[in-house]
């Protein structure tokens, strides 16, 4: 009985870590959603070049990491020049999207990911979701749905092409869901480090061929000023502290569970929007937060490890007896 209830305790501990965990990386997106629109607001469009500083960071920061390790890459380089590819695209898209319509719409846009993820789960990692937790995922976005309705009296929407981009943030979010899936993938088969440093490096490299044919030209015309680079300073740094924490989350829950908690990301940006802009929010917004954080508990709560396709993959592990059943078969040997 205690061991069972140490056990429950533990699994408990387990899951508000996991949800702590995934409100600070939710937090971290609401700090890049308003570096982006504030780079926005100051008249730089070059959301390419405002993630290649990001990039550049894991892959100097993590890279270094993996050649002091001197180990071969556990996943085959291909892969992680695909994940880096996607992964840009979505971050281009999402930051294009600042440029058209407002942060609030942008982020509120960003629980299409889920949708993304749980198809994509489905069809190539073989992740089987349970009643309850449909039943969390659609709370979570029940709660967002608050959030719209509370956004159409506190000056949510706006923007000079809101539909515009409305699609570019729903084509980011694809790209989204592609590369959190691949990363789950990545991290619970293989290294963290090596999948943090690989994305970076890639990144990096893509970034660099897409920034050279799409925004040279912008970028000449820039005008830096303190107040510019301080604004990109502050985007790499939530970044790289994002891409730091992504993969633990990853690695405890899952790319929809990871999914379902950035969704408070639009709350927390209505927390930064009532510091820097002094604003009122609706009393929807606080009860929105309440509905999604018990989404996402019950979520968590009833997740199970599902068998998916990597962990069939593996079948070369020698068969190794555990627990009550090693002891029978030690005493049977013995008898014997």
């Amino acid at each position: 009985m205690d061991i069972r209830g140490w056990r429950n305790k533990e699994a408990l501990l387990r899951v508000l870590y996991a949800l702590f965990l995934g409100q600070v990386v939710s937090f971290l997106m609401a700090i890049m959603a308003f570096t982006a629109s504030f780079v926005t607001d100051l008249g730089v469009d070059t959301p390419l070049t405002l993630s290649f500083f990001s990039y550049l960071a894991l892959a100097l920061v993590y890279g270094s990491i993996l050649l002091y390790r001197r180990q071969k890459l556990l996943v085959p380089w291909y892969w992680y020049v695909l994940l880096g590819f996607v992964d840009v695209q979505g971050n281009y898209l999402v930051n294009k999207a600042f440029e058209y319509s407002s942060i609030t719409s942008v982020t509120l846009l960003d629980c299409w990911t889920v949708a993304w993820v749980i198809i994509l789960t489905w069809f190539f990692l073989g992740t089987r979701y349970s009643l309850w937790q449909f039943c969390g995922a659609a709370l979570c976005i029940a709660g967002l749905g608050l959030v719209l309705i509370s956004d159409a009296g506190v000056g949510g929407g706006g923007g000079s092409k809101p539909l515009l981009g409305d699609l570019l943030v729903i084509g980011g979010t694809f790209f989204y869901a592609m590369s959190n899936v691949g990363e789950e993938f990545c991290v619970k088969k293989k290294d963290r480090v090596e999948v943090v440093s690989m994305i970076g490096l890639f990144g990096t490299l893509v970034s660099v061929c897409q920034i050279a044919i799409m925004e040279r030209k912008t970028l000449e015309s820039v005008q830096w000023s303190a107040e510019i680079i301080l604004t990109f300073a502050g985007y790499a740094f939530a970044t790289f502290m994002f891409y730091t924490l992504v993969p633990f989350v990853l690695q405890m829950s899952g790319a929809t569970m990871f999914n379902l908690s950035i969704l408070t990301s639009d709350m927390w940006a209505v927390i930064i929007r009532i510091f820097f802009y002094h604003q009122q929010v609706d009393w929807l917004y606080y009860l929105s937060f309440a509905i999604v954080v018990v989404g996402l508990f019950i979520y968590s709560k009833t997740e199970k490890d599902p068998v998916s396709i990597p962990a069939l993959e593996n079948r070369n592990v020698p068969y190794q007896v555990l627990g009550e059943e090693g002891v029978e078969s030690r005493n049977e040997t013995i008898a014997s």
